[in-house]
């Protein structure tokens, strides 16, 4: 049972912002925080939780906030634990605020054919165990991966022409929903813990793993989409960011940053390089 995914190619998106991943091992960072912590997300109600289930766990919240179970120091003490309705307010380019961002309507989970392959935590409420061990792939599991990589670079490429104004992140959840599934393959994210979407969009101030909604795209905003595909055994992962419009020079910054801040550590990748130097790279 292969729970590994790394990506062997991404694609190039027309788009002028990029944020992309290039390899992974396990979808969605289960153990980021290692064995009994977790972060947690909520934009008025809508959770991001990593390595635990996706729920709606903050619906009696008033106003969105992070929570870090665990710990609170370093990065947490100062960004996590701030009130996302202090951090999260933009400006635009006329100086006026933009408002925090709100919870759509998430519409019911997409089926999949019954003929294409599920990976093994479908139909769980938990994600699966995290393995701690290294596992070295074989001639024919490196082409596996480059072909579920090739694929997921080809899903995020289209599903990037489809992000304008007036856009919903639901109409992009379903056509990265039914290419991934007339390719064969299975939309990885659709069914992990309990995560209800096909994708991941994740805009402006959503760190990461957003679920697809009614909300639409605005003129301005900036969105990560994140594609993963399970196709032969293996998961293709890779995301960028995408203007929507015409956006601040903030946000291009931010974007611009984080882009060279990814180049530069794929560059450092290589045999023997220990993985806490990609993390100070990236530092």
């Amino acid at each position: 049972m292969a729970h590994v995914g790394a990506v062997a190619a991404v694609g190039t998106v027309a788009q002028p912002a990029s944020l992309e991943c290039a390899s992974t091992f396990t979808p969605f960072a289960s153990s980021l925080w290692g064995s009994g912590r977790s972060l947690r997300y909520s934009v008025n109600g809508s959770c991001l939780d990593l390595g635990h289930e996706f729920q709606d766990r903050t619906s009696r919240r008033s106003g969105p906030v992070l929570v870090l179970a665990k710990k609170r120091s370093g990065f947490a003490e100062l960004f996590l634990n701030k009130r996302l309705s202090e951090q999260g307010k933009q400006v635009d380019e006329s100086g006026s605020r933009r408002p925090p961002l709100k919870r759509g309507k998430v519409s019911p989970r997409l089926e999949v054919p019954k003929h294409i392959p599920r990976p093994p935590y479908v139909g769980s409420r938990n994600p699966p165990p995290f393995l701690d061990e290294f596992q070295i792939q074989d001639a024919e599991g490196i082409e596996r991966m480059r072909a579920s990589g090739q694929l997921a670079a080809r899903v995020l490429e289209y599903a990037g022409t489809l992000v304008k104004p007036g856009v919903t992140t639901d109409e992009i959840d379903k056509a990265v929903h039914q290419m991934t599934i007339d390719a064969g393959a299975y939309p990885s994210p659709l069914g992990y813990g309990s995560f209800p979407k096909s994708v991941c969009t994740s805009v402006n101030e959503c760190i990461c793993h957003g679920i697809p909604d009614s909300r639409p795209l605005e003129d301005g905003d900036i969105i990560n989409i994140d594609v993963t595909v399970w196709l032969n055994g293996y998961h293709g992962d890779t995301s960028k960011t995408f203007y929507c419009g015409n956006v601040s020079d903030e946000a291009k910054k931010l974007v611009e940053v984080t882009k060279e801040s990814l180049d530069k550590a794929i560059s450092i990748c290589g045999p023997g390089v220990e993985f806490k130097k990609i993390g100070r790279t990236i530092k």
